[in-house]
């Protein structure tokens, strides 16, 4: 059950929503990435006939778009609402739509899954029933990515306190493209499981799910969300990933659930973890990785080619980590490696949209206990492993990288 507030302020946002709705979509020149800003440019009617669609459209509670979330009806008349733009995001080009829901449910009456879920219902499904049409013969987004707020009541200390609560949902085009073809709640169910679901950076099922249904993330790399879900770095088009997007058998996320939990409470100030998507093991080669989402920042001194970027993503910010991180599989650590899978952004950019290229570090535990143990050099250990800067495999000579911004192959 939800508990909500009407008022007269609530009225009038209401009834100036269809000619806000151009007011919606941030502008081509305030996105710095070129391919993204070309995106944006080339894809601006379809944008505006998004929000043109959603803005006859009823939401049981007040809903606006917002660049900022968690903010109270009244601050949001006061902010940016132009939230949708194209974005990146673990190596994909998605969609991005960030907004206030300003419905209150009650903690006692609703489950956690119960609250994402009518936030879904409610919000997320007719976004995405507006958007998906429009965008359906076009080449971009790979994916789609909503971020909205709600609000959940709970009594402490025998007093109502009313508190934010954030939804992601991650959605592949395809599967996107399903639930709009689907014909019942199984086949919506089915295609919405095909993504990845967040409640505050916790993962989640808009329904309770039974163990063998947790969804395997298709999307290979976005970008880092602090609270709207700012992306990493890709090509317009990603290329497919080469790891597998088959599960991995008998995968160990039990047995290492509390010594991740530990490793991100202890090193996120140095490790920058991404938000709403916490380490887990992927399937790769046949192997079991431990993949560990992470934001690089540069000073804005620092730009130059993909492999220049890459390079010192991984002397200035991977490679501080690695020693961090192995101390925490000291005695155990019997899957087969780590990816550092690091959204790479340029720091003191003028938006949001700053980030430069998704790298990732995809390293056989062998070559990290060497590389920690002195063994290795920083270029050995990269000779070891697999490096993929937006999806692609590339070479990667670190001193020649950074001093002319190029990696042989």
């Amino acid at each position: 059950m939800r508990i909500n507030r009407p008022s007269l302020f609530s009225a009038i946002l209401a009834s100036a929503f269809v000619w806000q709705a151009t007011a919606q979509v941030l502008a081509p020149a305030e996105i710095t990435d070129p391919e993204m800003r070309a995106l944006q440019e080339s894809h601006l009617d379809d944008l505006h006939a998004i929000t043109t669609a959603l803005g006859g459209h009823h939401y049981p509670y007040h809903f606006s778009f917002s660049r900022k979330l968690d903010l109270t009806e009244r601050d949001q008349e006061r902010n940016d609402r132009r939230s949708i733009q194209f974005d990146r995001f673990q190596g994909k080009v998605v969609l991005k739509i960030t907004g206030n829901y300003f419905a209150a449910y009650s903690a006692e009456r609703m489950t956690k899954e119960e609250r994402a879920g009518r936030t879904w219902q409610d919000v997320m499904l007719p976004i995405l029933q507006a958007a998906v049409p429009v965008l359906e013969r076009a080449q971009a987004p790979d994916a789609f990515a909503l971020e909205i707020s709600h609000h959940v009541i709970r009594k402490v200390m025998g007093v109502d306190t009313e508190s934010p609560e954030n939804v992601v949902l991650i959605l592949p085009k395809a599967s996107a493209q399903r639930l709009m073809d689907a014909r019942d709640e199984a086949g919506r169910k089915a295609a919405v499981l095909e993504g990845a679901a967040y409640l505050n950076g916790v993962p989640i099922s808009f329904w309770p799910a039974a163990p063998h249904e947790v969804p395997t993330v298709q999307v290979s790399s976005l970008k880092s969300v602090t609270a709207p879900i700012n992306t990493p770095a890709a090509p317009a088009v990603a290329p497919a990933s080469p790891r597998s997007a088959v599960p991995i058998s008998k995968p160990p996320e039990a047995e290492y659930h509390d010594t991740i939990a530990r490793m991100v409470k202890d090193l996120d100030s140095q490790a920058h973890f991404v938000p709403y998507a916490p380490p887990s093991f992927m399937a790769f080669r046949g192997g079991q990785y431990l993949e560990i989402p992470i934001t690089t920042s540069l000073p804005v001194s620092d730009p130059g080619s993909q492999y220049k970027l890459a390079a010192l993503a991984f002397d200035l910010h991977v490679a501080h980590l690695i020693r961090a991180v192995i101390a925490y599989f000291k005695d155990t650590g019997d899957f087969t490696g780590i990816n550092f899978s690091t959204s790479v952004r340029l720091a003191g950019a003028r938006t949001e949209s700053e980030i430069s290229q998704a790298v990732e570090f995809i390293l056989p535990m062998s070559a990290l206990r060497s590389y920690v143990d002195f063994d290795l050099t920083g270029q050995q250990l990269i000779n070891a492993g697999i490096v993929l800067i937006n999806g692609e495999r590339v070479g990667l000579d670190l001193q020649t990288a950074e001093a002319y911004g190029r990696s042989p192959e």
